[in-house]
């Protein structure tokens, strides 16, 4: 799966530097707004998910008659909605946008849930 793979790689790559920029270029920001531990959450779950898409191209040289094309999908889908949403409330201040991180967040369990249904019912 060189696609989930690459992506892993770019979403790796993203993940420490929006945690740099975050830690150095907002840290006054973040702080005057109180949003900092959200900003740390956000980089926190797209780090573990970036990690997944890394296993997702592992399990599909273990498991080379499951198509895992959905939950790369559903996993970069997570990263965008979960930590999307917490970076820009982070540094804008805007609390609306905590109502659709949670979508972020069943999107992650949804694929969690779906590779570990598609690898037992091989």
């Amino acid at each position: 799966m060189k696609f989930a793979f690459l992506s892993g790689c770019i979403s790796m790559l993203l993940a420490v530097a929006i945690g740099a920029f975050g830690a150095h270029g907002l840290k006054d920001k973040l702080s005057s707004l109180g949003t900092a531990e959200t900003f740390e959450t956000a980089v926190k779950y797209h780090f573990y998910h970036a990690l997944g898409l890394f296993v997702i191209a592992w399990a599909s040289s273990q498991w080379q008659s499951i198509n895992f094309n959905s939950i790369t999908y559903l996993f970069i889908g997570g990263i965008f909605i979960f930590s999307g949403s917490l970076y820009i409330l982070s540094v804008t201040g805007i609390k609306w946008l905590g109502a659709i991180t949670p979508i972020g967040g069943l999107l992650f369990i949804i694929s969690w849930g779906l590779m570990a249904f598609k690898v037992y019912t091989e």
